[in-house]
């Protein structure tokens, strides 16, 4: 306790601890009052995704080879093993949609402006985050609905003007799509 008071005083933890986890926002009831829920629901979908991922890296093998084979093995082999892929699949629909969801509350209601400033420039590298996890998620099972879906997206990615080419080849890895050598 003495290390607490010893930083507290020197810091002022318990000013900031006050201004960003203690400020009063206003009551609201109805759908309005719903709508403050977006974020605990997202971090709810947010900690769905983080178990059910948990136990699907159990039984994925990271590979070309064999990603596709043992999704079917998960599918059809593991306990449960398609209850919880469904869920983390569906789960991952569901955080995009409720991030974004969020952001758009927090943008139309205003809540970024101060004292949030920097709270909303952490939640939109969140969503971005959540984004990006969705992108390379879709490619996992490593079929052809994935291949295909990430030669378009990562095509899409390379027609950014000046810096396509770029991006492109990092959200590939290399310059193409497949394994490497």
């Amino acid at each position: 306790m003495k290390a607490y008071e010893w930083a507290r005083e020197r810091t002022g933890l318990d000013q900031i601890w006050t201004a960003l986890m203690e400020r009063k926002i206003p009551e609201a009831r109805g759908w309005v009052g719903l709508l403050y829920t977006l974020g605990s629901a997202t971090m709810m979908i947010f900690t769905v995704q983080a178990v059910t991922g948990f136990l699907l890296a159990t039984n994925y093998v990271p590979s070309p080879d064999h990603a596709y084979d043992s999704v079917r093995y998960i599918d059809s082999q593991v306990l449960f093993g398609r209850v919880v892929r469904g869920l983390h699949h569906w789960g991952a629909t569901f955080m995009v949609v409720f991030a974004v969801l969020h952001m758009m509350r927090v943008y139309f209601m205003g809540s970024y402006k101060y004292p949030r400033e920097a709270t909303w420039m952490a939640g939109v590298g969140l969503l971005l985050l959540v984004l990006g996890f969705s992108f390379t998620g879709y490619l996992l099972p490593w079929d052809q609905k994935a291949y295909w879906a990430t030669v378009v997206g990562t095509t899409i990615a390379g027609t950014t003007p000046f810096v396509g080419a770029m991006i492109a080849d990092i959200l590939r890895g290399s310059d193409g799509m497949g394994p490497r050598p």
